[in-house]
């Protein structure tokens, strides 16, 4: 299936993201060795990853470990009011353990991916989104692990 690239996106910005999926230079020097691959300043490189990741078009810009080999993790599902998801969306962003978070259309409406250094850890984490909302988190810790390459070409 052919996907076309997105809209309103330079030459740079294109190039950044359809190389660098995946295999992104594991250097003393990342951005510098982007920039010579691509003929561009590491300046370019680095404002154009900030403005990628300022626009949405991005996330992060950083590992993705395999689960378990740094630490401990767990997907948690929490059944959120309406009127305060915003609220506790932001309050569990706050928390620097919590890589990212997202919404489903489900009783179980906040979903998101805690990871600590200990299993002791984690759970002070959880008890204290638990403390702040007043509301339940369901730890749905991983028992089996899958890959799924989720890159794909732009160009």
């Amino acid at each position: 299936m052919n996907t076309p690239p997105p809209k309103n996106l330079t030459d740079l910005q294109m190039r950044l993201l359809d190389a660098y999926q995946r295999d992104f230079p594991l250097t003393p020097t990342p951005f510098a060795d982007i920039a010579d691959e691509l003929a561009v300043d590491e300046q370019a490189v680095i404002d154009t990853l900030k403005e990628l990741q300022r626009s949405g078009h991005i996330s992060r810009v950083g590992p993705v470990i395999r689960p378990h080999s740094v630490g401990v993790s767990t997907l948690v599902a929490m059944s959120v009011p309406e009127a305060r998801l915003q609220a506790v969306a932001t309050l569990v962003n706050d928390f620097t353990e919590v890589n990212h978070n997202y919404r489903r259309e489900h009783e179980f409406n906040l979903w998101f991916v805690v990871t600590a250094a200990d299993q002791r850890a984690l759970k002070k984490i959880l008890d204290d989104i638990e403390n702040q909302t007043g509301l339940s988190c369901m730890s749905l810790p991983m028992l089996e692990d899958y890959f799924i390459d989720l890159g794909f070409p732009l160009q």
